[in-house]
Order: C-alpha cells, then structure tokens, then sequence
C-alpha cells in the first residue's frame, strides 16, 4: 500500500530492504572523525567522534556519543536542536545519556551550524529523511542493540524545530520507539496562522534569524513573501505548512510520547500540546504531558528536571525498565512564591493521573457590559500590545516593571466586559470560551481576545503568560454570532479580583486588515472557564520552625523570667514624642563586648504616622539587628530606641502596640485559620474584644479561606495568615520582615496593598525587603543602610529621583536620523545616545510616559530590547551603599 502524501516520501517499514540503506550509510559516514573523550566526575568519560553525513547532495554535521563499555548492546538516542541553533546546542543533555548508557547521534539540520543545504521547515523529503539516515548509520553500530536486522532501538528528543522533528520522524519512520517532544507545533499552519491570522512577528523572527529569506527552499520563500505582502495566509500557504506538521502523520505516530509543553509561549501554546495528546492517544499509545513554567517567551525552561523526566521515559520505553518513575499523565508547574535573595520564582507541581485536557470542569463567571462599537483604524495602525515576540523574559520583566508590562489597548479599539469582584480564589486550567455576535462594517473582522486578571482597586490588570487569542470572522456584514476561544493558561485568580475580557481590533505582533472599520460586539453568556478540579499541586512542607517555635519559646520565657531581676530601671516617657511612632537615637550594637566590630553603629532616624518605611540594605549592613533591638529581643550597647516616647527594653509594655512578622509564624496545620488566631491571641492574655480579630482579617483579605484548615493553604495564604496574626489588635506600628518571601508575583501586589490599607488609617508599616522594585512600589520612605551605619533616609521620590527619563536599551544601533525621530515625538523633550541606548526625556505634559513611548518607537521600528527608568531604586540604592551588595 503507498502510503505517500502529496510531496512526502514514503513510510519507511521496518524489514530487509533496509540492509541496502543501512550498508550505504556506513559509506556515508565513513571518513575521518575526531574523538574526544569528556571527562566527568559524574560517570565515566564520555567519547565523542564528530563527522558530516552526505546525503541528497548536502552534508549534514553530526556527533556521536557514548561512554563505558561499547562491547555492551545499549538503545540509541537522537537529539534534535531548535530553530536557528545547532547541534552544539544540545551536547551536555547528550553527554549525560550517554553516562547513563545510551549511544547519542546529535546533528545540525539544513541551513544550520556546519550543515549545508536549504531550511524545510522539517520537509518529509529532506530534513525528516536525514534524520531516517542517521538512524540507518545507528544500525550499523556495533554498541546499538537492534530490535531486528537495520532497525535499531531508537528514541528521538529535541525541542521547539527538534521537537516537531521527533513527531515527524516517529510518523515516517516506524524503526523510531519512543519520543520525547519538548516545546514544539503539531500543526505549523495553525501556529504561524491561527484562525486565518498571519503571526507576523513570530514569522519574521524564523526568517531573519536565519539569515534570511534566501535560506529557505524556494517554495518556503515564495509562500513567506505573498503572505508577508497580502497580510493573511492563503490555502496554498497553508497546505505547505501543513505538509510539514506531525498532525499530517497523526494516524501514525504510535509510541510512548512524552509532551513538554511551554506556559510562556505565544508561537507554540499549550493548545498544540492538547491536539498532539489527543491525537496520538486515539493511536492507543502512552502519553504524558508537562506543562513547564517556561517557553519561546521566556521564562524558567526547567532543563535540568525535564531532561531528568525524558531520562525516566527512555529508560521505561527503550530499556524496558518497568519499575522506573515516568511521572504523572499530567503535571502543570506553577509558581509557588519569589526567592527574596535574587527574586527568582520558586515552582511547584500540580498532578493528575490523567491529562484533563483544556476543558475539565467548567464553571461560568458572569460578565457585565453592554453592546459596544470599535475601530479598527486605517492601517491597523497603532496596534494594541499584549507581548513582545523574540525579545524573551529577561526584557519582558523590565517593561513590567513599568507599571504596564507590555500590554497596551487604546481607547476606541476594544470593547471591554468585566465581572463582579470573585468570591472566591479561581484557578484556570485550559481555554476559556465566551459566545459574542459581531457585526462589522466591512467584508474582514479580526478580533484580538484576551482576558485581564485586575485587581480589587480596579487600575492593576495583568495579562496571563501575555497571551491573546486571534480570530478571524467571515460574514459579520449582517451580525454574526461566534465562540471565542480564549488562549490556554493555567493561572490563579484571587480572591475579591475581576476578570476582564478584552476584544482588540488589533496587536501588534498579527497582521490585521488595513481597511478602516467598525465592529459591533456584544456578549450571548457568560465567560465559562475550565478548572481542572482533579489536577492538585503538591503540598510545600511544613518549615521545620513550625515545630521548634513553641519549645524555643517556652526556653525564651523562662530565661526572661530568670534575668527578670536583672532589668533596669527604664528611662521616663518623653512627652514630646508621645505621637511619634518610632525615634531611634545614636543606636549602636557591637557583635561582642569586648569586640571593636559593629553590627550597628551611630544610626538615628524617625518615623512619622502613616509612613511605610522600608528598611534597606546588603547582607550583613545591620537591618536584622536594628529590628531585633526595636522589638526588644535584644539591648543596645549604646543610644535608645523609643516608640511613642516610650523606650525599649525586654518586655516594655509600649510593645503592646507593636506588631511583628519576622521569618514567618508557627500555625498548628490541623487548625483553620480562624482558630490559629484565636489561640495565639488566647496565649497573649489580652480580652478577646481586644484583637479587632474581623477588621485584621479584612485587611489582610483571607476571606472563606479561614474556615479551612491550615495544612490545605498555599504558600501565599500562609504568608497572608502570618500577617493576619502580626495585625491583631490593631498595632499602631507594624514590623514586617521580608513579607513577600515565598510569594508569587499576584500574591506579592496583594501583600503591598495589605501595607497600604494598614498605612492608611493613620498607623505606621516598617518593612524590610530585598525586593528593590517592590519597596519602590510599596513604601514611602526609606532607611539605606551599609555596613552598620545609617547611608541615607527620605521620601522615596527624593531618594529615587525624577522618573522622566528613560533608558531605552537596543539591540542593534540606529543611525541619526531615527534618533531625531524619536526626539520629535510627542511628550519627548530630548533622546540622546548613551552607553547602552538611547536616553530619552519626558517633556512632562499630559499623557507623555513610558507606557504611549513604546508603540512609538515600535512604530518607528526601532529596535527596542529594553526599557527602564533610567534612575531605578536599584540604581539610587547600589549608588549609595558603593556596590558593596
């Protein structure tokens, strides 16, 4: 039976006939090599012979690997690079398998490092038949076991272009036993022209990173040219891209297959996963998926443990280990809180026995808004942004930190339908969906569908993963109605937060019509969104304080009882500074008595009501110290310290009035919540009217949560219980040491509203953190301290400075006449050439800010990498203490 597509070789059988191939690839490769032997002291040396396959008038680069014993039959395995790398890319994972005792071939597809030929895009004719000749070169190896004469036993991983070699190669090549595709398409047309929409930043990225257009098989460059100039695909484009996808072979692809998709990713999202899932499924193979936190967006790629699980997958599926762990059928990371040293996300998994699929449990969040009119302006110019293609995560990060990532829509280009504040937090896991009747004064609509998490106070909204949904609708002339399918993202939505639907008419990284028009839209239901109920994230054990903080205290209480005698006679109120929250003085502490080294020296600041003060400074500058002596745990050598004129000493009545939260509270886990507080508040012997318990709670927003018991919370629940506990009574002045740690970022804005809205009613919040931007945010003065000594102390704006100007980073320099466009842009008082960019200044006018300069500069095509104040508290805080962080 011929089983040929139209322009696609034959599937390759397993058999005889392949001795004839096997025998003219030993001549292939046959010729000089260079072998290297990698040390290591994690295995025994790795061997490495590097030679070039010559094959359909082209030479493919490839690298062979193995280590220990070759006398002992092993399976192969294959790795595949991504797009515009090399083999190069992928050679410490194969230097790994092969210490744990596999034969590796890596290799440079066509148009890539030293391979010669034409990019395919994966073309069955070319670069999927290389790889069949490099498994042809496997079974002539005297160290590869073989399931039969020329079919050895063979896995294929790769990601992104590898990945998506892997699935192809597994379709056209029945010798393949097991893949491992990471980050990858199952259909290139759906990818790169969702719903007839042309992804043109993502599609110009391919070509330019590959040196162009000429790169390409003629085919390819004629098919990227008349989209590129027509602004939508046609159905030619769209068959040759699909001729090249894994879904053109889904009835074939039937081994063990391990997905990794990426969350961050808006060239391959987590739908192509879904369909690649379900289709070789129905073929009745294994299949797992992993959701990583990471993708072509950037983001945290998890190498080290995927690499692990595809180690755990070869081994059951071409070693026939069958005891060995290949994880769940299904596991999404999700963030679990910030390292608060160097503000990396902290993840954790969430597993089911069973991938749920983008649909699992449903439920509808109703939306309010009425029937709503839109442009699309002519040109489709300027476009709404909801991420930047190819500028990656590190970027990304510092447009954020603007206040607006990188998600912009303008007035008169989207209509906007909202819900009511959740009672509840919600977790979404899939796509998604809402039903809406368009009507469009022309023949093209393209809408652009997104859904905001905003926050309670209604002006902060985060797009999750950056993600928008293209769709282009057919016969809206009349009113039409349609379901939209929102992106798929796993994502928490808080408590007391809205959602927020958004339909763009453009964006900036699609191609919309040029045509002027108007849409009408309006809502037919609800937003319903899956919740995947069976997919649970694993619980973070308990710290190990949890269970020596109350023996520790019972060994602090009686050694304050003991030296009880011991106190002085405290110094008298001062009357003067009765309604001042906290006046330290001259406060000094040396790390020993007898020692001339100071923990803190000389340090006097004030802090007035109302203040959040944040409380700066290296490791080791003196922060943990000074607030150990302001809660009285420990006496100073010199100077006082007075809260409300009153000064510290162990046991002070004045600390009554004092809260503190520092390195995180003792909770029994079999308690709920409420019943945490209210034994902890019990244990103070202070009236239970006295504890102000509900207006705490509402502060600290746990809402239904404190029903439940404190083993089931998440980390940031925790965290907000902690606080809770430190606000009991209503302290006037409240110390909160690294808040934020172990939080994620919405946890992280919802705990600087919690010090807002505590700071707001007349009483004092003084906060240590190493989270720079997120004091900047939070507090409105600051103490900067360096080596025990006070450096600076002010307002936060004064200490900061202006934030008119901005550095704008580039990826490549831009020659005069671009720069004295950009000056003349309106709202711009200035852009000058730096190191690093350009310095641009803000006339200060109405409307002139960072968040209207970006398009602009999109507009003009300037090659934008970064963007930033250019004088960040960063900047002011390594300024002052001389880079001694």
């Amino acid at each position: 039976m011929d089983l040929r597509l139209p322009g696609a070789r034959s599937l390759v059988p397993r058999g005889p006939r392949r001795l004839l191939a096997a025998a003219a690839a030993v001549a292939v490769l046959a010729g000089v090599g260079t072998w290297t032997a990698v040390a290591s002291d994690e295995g025994p040396a790795v061997h490495r012979s590097d030679r070039f396959v010559a094959t359909g008038g082209v030479k493919i680069d490839t690298s062979y690997f193995t280590a220990g014993d070759t006398s002992t039959k092993r399976p192969a395995v294959l790795i595949g690079h991504g797009f515009g790398g090399s083999k190069s890319d992928v050679r410490e994972q194969a230097e790994d398998l092969a210490r744990d005792g596999y034969a590796v071939l890596t290799w440079s597809a066509r148009g890539f490092g030293k391979s010669t030929g034409k990019i395919g895009l994966n073309d069955p004719d070319t670069e999927i038949a290389d790889v069949s000749k490099l498994i042809d070169w496997l079974a002539t190896r005297p160290e590869v076991r073989l399931d039969a004469d020329g079919d050895p036993r063979v896995g294929i991983t790769g990601a992104s272009y590898g990945g998506a070699a892997s699935l192809l190669s597994a379709g056209y090549d029945e010798r393949v036993d097991a893949i491992a595709p990471q980050v990858t398409y199952w259909n290139l047309a759906d990818s790169l022209f969702p719903d007839g929409v042309f992804k043109k930043l993502w599609t110009g990225i391919f070509v330019n990173t590959s040196g162009g257009c000429d790169q390409f098989e003629k085919r390819l460059c004629e098919t990227y040219e008349r989209v590129a100039v027509a602004g939508k695909p046609d159905a030619a484009a769209r068959k040759t891209l699909a001729e090249r996808s894994p879904s053109a072979v889904a009835d074939r692809i039937k081994v063990p297959t391990l997905i990794t998709q990426g969350q961050t990713d808006s060239l391959f999202p987590l739908g192509q996963a879904d369909a690649m899932a379900k289709a070789i499924r129905a073929n009745h193979a294994p299949v797992s998926v992993d959701w990583i936190a990471g993708g072509h967006d950037g983001g945290e790629r998890e190498q080290d443990r995927v690499e692990r699980r595809v180690g755990a997958w070869f081994d059951r599926y071409l070693k026939d280990e069958k005891g060995v762990d290949t994880g769940p059928a299904f596991r999404v990371t999700r963030t679990g809180g910030i390292d608060s040293t160097d503000g990396a996300a902290q993840l954790r998994g969430a597993s089911d026995d069973r991938y749920p699929g983008l649909d699992s449990g449903r439920r509808e969040v109703r939306l309010a808004g009425r029937e709503q009119t839109f442009d699309n302006p002519a040109g489709a110019s300027p476009p709404a942004i909801s991420s930047l293609p190819g500028i990656g995560g590190g970027s990304l990060s510092r447009l954020s930190s603007l206040g607006v990532g990188v998600s912009l829509d303008f007035p008169g280009q989207y209509a906007r339908f909202e819900s009511k504040p959740l009672d509840g937090d919600l977790r979404i896991t899939g796509t998604p969906k809402v039903r809406a009747h368009v009507k469009s004064s022309g023949e093209d609509t393209v809408l652009f569908a997104k859904v905001y998490d905003v926050g309670p106070d209604g002006t902060q909204q985060v797009l999750p993963s950056q993600l928008v949904a293209p769709v282009r609708i057919e016969g809206t002339k009349g009113g039409k109605d349609v379901e939209l399918t929102l992106p798929a993202v796993d994502y928490e939505v808080q408590k007391g937060h809205r959602l927020r639907l958004v339909l763009a008419s453009t964006d900036l990284g699609y191609a919309s019509p040029a045509e002027p028009a108007t849409y009408t839209v309006s809502l037919k239901g609800g937003l319903t969104v899956p919740t995947a109920p069976g997919v649970e994230t694993a619980a973070a054990p308990l710290p190990s304080w949890v269970w020596w903080l109350p023996v520790a205290g019972a060994v602090i209480a009686l050694g304050l009882l003991v030296t009880a005698r011991r106190r002085t006679t405290a110094p008298a109120p001062d009357p003067e500074l009765a309604e001042v929250p906290l006046q330290i003085t001259d406060l000094s502490k040396r790390y020993a008595r007898s020692s001339e080294r100071y923990a803190v020296r000389d340090v006097s600041f004030r802090v007035e009501k109302g203040q959040v003060l944040g409380l700066l400074g290296p490791n080791g500058a003196g922060k943990t110290t000074t607030l150990r002596m302001l809660m009285g745990l420990i006496r100073p050598d010199a100077g006082e310290i007075r809260v409300f004129g009153q000064a510290i000493r162990p046991g002070a009545p004045v600390l009554s009035r004092v809260g503190a939260f520092v390195e995180g509270a003792g909770f029994l886990p079999h308690l709920s919540g409420r019943e945490n507080l209210e034994l902890y508040w019990k244990a103070t012997g202070r009236p239970a009217e006295d504890a102000h318990l509900e207006e705490a709670l509402e502060i600290a927003g746990l809402g239904d949560a404190l029903a439940r018991a404190v083993r089931t919370y998440s980390q940031g629940m925790r965290q907000r219980l902690a606080i809770a506990q430190a606000m009991l009574g209503l302290p006037d002045l409240l110390i909160l040491d690294e808040p934020t740690n172990g939080l994620d970022p919405p946890q992280i804005r919802e705990m600087r509203e919690v010090m807002i809205r505590y700071a707001r009613g007349g009483r004092t919040v003084i906060v240590s953190s190493h989270l720079l931007a997120e004091v900047e945010q939070s507090c409105t003065h600051l103490v900067v301290m360096d080596r025990g000594r006070l450096v600076q102390a002010g307002p936060v704006a004064e200490i900061v400075g202006s934030g008119d100007t901005l550095l704008v980073g580039l990826a490549s320099d831009v020659p005069d006449p671009l720069v004295d466009k950009v000056a003349a842009l309106p709202g711009v008082a200035s852009a000058v050439r730096v190191d690093g960019g350009l310095l641009v200044v803000l006339d200060g006018t109405e409307g002139a800010s960072a968040a209207r300069l970006l398009p602009e500069l999109v507009r003009l095509e300037v090659p934008v990498e970064s963007m930033g104040p250019h004088r960040r508290l960063e900047d002011a805080f390594l300024t002052l203490i001389g880079g001694s962080a």
